[in-house]
């Protein structure tokens, strides 16, 4: 055996505490802020609709839920490629790449005059960013082994909290003093900022980093060793093609829990701002501000439920119990939602809850398929599930052109996440997850 393999063996030993922690700055930083940047432009339009764009472009609600809904009809596309790209090793070229298509697609926005560009533009910005996630989290898996990939997983899918903490007073203030146009042409030259420092900084794996210590790269590839050691001795399906894998219950299982969840998010995250200036009452500054307020929570839960379900392994109990905790807030939202500011303390509840199980669920994949195929298994998780993330925002608009309110909508978003509770309980119990 070589030197390096046992050097990497006997890391494989070590307490991950006493191993430098070097990955965590120089990936997981440059990682949140390209996905902070990326989710701005996807999600302000839930700030240009109240602020201006639905009476400039006299769009109905059902027409504003499907022009934000149509991104996620675009996203599909490169989900599957991306995933599979980044597995053999140029997820940084491709999310490069990806930065310019999106910020010139954001800057585009400012300047239409009719809905048909504005769906035009919003499927473009789907499929520029839709193999953002899977090649994300394909580098995560390559830099953090399971003990740390779920916190790890966690702090990178927290820039969805992040991102709607900063988006909000930003895009309150700049449609506030500015217009909705303007939103859209900052953000898109936000993206180009960012390239310089992602190509600087980013390396595909340990393989290629030069700032990396032996000890640390040999903790992370002993680690990573050993895991597909493990999958190697476990059923067929584990060794199986994409398309075999594409057979298999569990697979489906997975993109039916993340379809139905990511209805309930987008629409969420969508319509919140509609929602809180019609509790409120209140001028879309103010707007941006009081939404902060869920996102502050989302960190607080996607970062215990994570913490919590490494401590104990139990994957599958912390996805269902926040999906359960969001259905019920939802629920309250609605119910109480005479008393402005009870209805109001259930919408930040729900915030705590919104992303919470997303961190622990993308750590389930790695552990049902080798790396061969888990980026493409990702890629069709999050495609097909994404495609919620059209249903949601559509739906919500739809019910409140029918209804006159978005109650009904809410409604059908709680049968949505209690399903996807349900069906998490029929998973496969994998190594250490229960």
């Amino acid at each position: 055996m070589s030197n390096r393999a046992n050097a990497a063996d006997s890391a494989a030993q070590v307490a991950p505490a006493h191993i430098p922690n070097g990955r965590w700055f120089h990936i997981i930083v440059p990682i949140m802020i390209l996905c902070i940047v990326s989710y701005m432009d996807r999600t302000n339009i839930g700030f240009a609709i109240p602020g201006g764009m639905s009476k400039d472009l006299a769009m109905s609600a059902s027409f504003a839920g499907f022009a934000a809904g149509i991104f996620f009809i675009g996203y599909l596309f490169l989900q599957v490629p991306g995933g599979h790209l980044a597995s053999r090793g140029i997820a940084k070229n491709f999310l490069t790449w990806s930065m310019v298509a999106w910020g010139i697609i954001s800057i585009a926005t400012a300047y239409i005059t009719s809905e048909t560009q504005l769906i035009v533009l919003r499927f473009a910005l789907g499929v520029a960013e839709g193999g953002m996630l899977p090649v994300v989290l394909t580098m995560v898996a390559k830099w953090f082994p399971d003990e740390e990939r779920g916190r790890a997983t966690a702090i990178v899918i927290m820039f969805v909290p992040i991102a709607n903490i900063v988006s909000g007073p930003i895009a309150g203030g700049i449609i506030q003093h500015f217009g909705w146009r303007d939103l859209f042409f900052f953000e898109g030259i936000a993206s180009f900022f960012l390239i310089v420092p992602w190509v600087l900084m980013v390396q595909e794996d340990p393989e290629k980093a030069k700032w990396i210590s032996p000890v640390e790269k040999a903790y992370i590839l002993g680690r990573l060793k050993a895991e597909q050691e493990e999958l190697a001795k476990t059923p067929a399906i584990k060794n199986a093609s994409f398309l075999q894998v594409m057979g298999n219950a569990s697979m489906w299982k997975l993109i039916v829990i993340n379809f139905f969840y990511q209805t309930a998010i987008y629409a969420f995250v969508i319509w919140l701002p509609t929602v809180i200036k019609n509790l409120t009452q209140t001028n879309i500054a103010d707007v941006g501000l009081l939404s902060m307020l869920p996102y502050i929570g989302t960190m607080i839960g996607m970062y215990t439920i994570g913490r919590l379900s490494d401590r104990s392994g139990k994957r599958k109990q912390y996805v269902i119990l926040p999906l359960l905790g969001l259905a019920a807030s939802l629920l309250g939202s609605v119910m109480f939602k005479d008393q402005i500011w009870l209805s109001f303390s259930c919408l930040v509840l729900a915030g705590a809850f919104l992303q919470a199980a997303a961190p622990v669920f993308w750590t389930i994949p790695p552990t049902l398929f080798t790396a061969s195929v888990a980026g493409s298994a990702r890629g069709a998780i999050n495609a097909l599930g994404n495609l919620g993330g059209f249903l949601g925002p559509f739906l919500l608009g739809w019910l409140k052109d029918v209804f006159g309110g978005t109650d009904y909508g809410i409604f059908c978003l709680v049968g949505f996440l209690v399903i996807s509770a349900l069906i998490t309980t029929t998973l496969p119990m994998q190594n250490k997850q229960s």
